[in-house]
C-alpha cells in the first residue's frame, strides 16, 4: 500500500513523518505546556533561546503500535525525541534477514536519523514502533540551524551520537565473538517481564540476536531440556532465572 506522507504546521514548521501516514498517526501540534524539552537531560541544560526555539518549533507525533516509522531509501525529515514507547531499529537484508540494532526508549533519540541528517543520507535501516510512541519532532531545518548556531545543542546531539555508536560496536563485538547460547540467555532475562514470562517468536528472537530461527529454536530446546525455561504458542516462561543469569554472565 502506497504511503502519503503526514504533516503540520508548528508555529511556521513544517513537520512531516513520510512512512507513518494513513496509519493512525495523530500530530498534536507543539505542546509548550508539557515542556517535552526538560525530559532530555541534555536539552534541559541548553540556553534559554535554545529551548525556546525547540518549544515554538516542534510538534508532538502520536504514533499507534506497529507503526513504520522510517525505513530504507526514505530521506529524514525530522529529528525524533522519544517522548514514551519503544522503537526497534533493525536491518534488513536482502534475503530476508534481520537483526536489531538497538531500540529507542523515552528520554533518547535516533542516533541513525542523527546520522542521515548530518551527512543528507537515506535511511538504510527501518525504525518500528514497538508500542504505542509519543515523540517531539524537530524539522530538519531546525535541526541544522541550531546545530550550525548552537554550540550547547551541537554538543548535545555528537554526545548522544557517541554513545550510542559505542553500543553499536558492543552489539557488532557480540555478534561476531559471543556463544548464541549465553547472548539468548541474556536476551531472555533482559526481555522477562514480572512473571518471567517473554512473549515473543523463535524469529523475533532470532532478528534480535542476528542469528537464524533454526538455531534459537534448537538453543530454546536444549534450554528446555535442561529445564531452564518452558515454551509455549508465542511465548518463553523462564523457570530458572538463575542458570540463565549465571550463563549470560559467562566469559567464553
Amino acid at each position: 500500500m502506497r504511503r502519503s506522507r503526514v504533516s503540520c504546521s508548528a508555529q511556521g514548521s513544517r513537520v512531516q513523518l513520510p512512512d507513518a501516514a494513513g496509519q493512525g498517526v495523530h500530530v498534536t501540534g507543539s505542546l509548550p505546556e508539557t515542556d517535552w524539552v526538560e525530559r532530555f537531560g541534555g536539552l534541559a541544560r541548553l540556553d534559554a533561546p535554545t529551548k525556546a526555539v525547540l518549544r515554538a518549533r516542534s510538534a508532538v507525533l502520536d504514533v499507534p503500535q506497529g507503526t513504520l516509522i522510517f525505513g530504507p531509501g526514505k530521506s529524514p525529515e525530522n529529528m525524533l525525541f522519544l517522548l514514551d514507547g519503544a522503537v526497534r531499529v533493525q536491518q534488513v537484508s536482502e534475503s530476508g534477514h534481520e537483526i536489531v540494532l538497538y531500540r529507542i526508549h523515552a528520554g533518547q533519540s535516533c542516533v541513525l536519523t542523527t546520522a542521515c541528517l548530518l551527512a543528507y543520507e537515506d535511511y538504510a535501516a527501518e525504525g518500528i514502533a514497538e508500542t504505542r510512541v509519543k515523540a517531539a519532532a524537530v524539522p530538519r531545518a531546525v535541526f541544522d540551524d541550531l546545530v550550525a548556531q548552537s554550540k550547547s545543542f551541537r554538543d548535545f546531539v555528537f554526545a548522544a551520537f557517541s554513545t550510542r555508536i559505542t553500543g553499536l560496536f558492543r552489539m557488532i563485538d557480540e555478534v561476531a565473538f559471543q556463544r548464541i547460547d549465553v547472548r539468548l540467555a541474556h536476551s531472555l532475562a533482559t526481555l522477562a517481564d514480572g512473571d518471567d514470562r517473554v512473549v515473543t517468536t523463535h524469529q523475533k528472537l532470532a532478528a534480535e540476536l542476528g542469528t537464524a530461527r533454526e538455531v534459537i529454536s534448537r538453543q530454546l530446546q536444549e534450554f528446555q531440556r535442561r529445564g531452564w525455561i518452558a515454551q509455549a504458542r508465542g511465548a518463553v516462561t523462564l523457570l530458572d532465572r538463575t542458570a540463565l543469569e549465571a550463563l549470560a554472565g559467562h566469559q567464553s
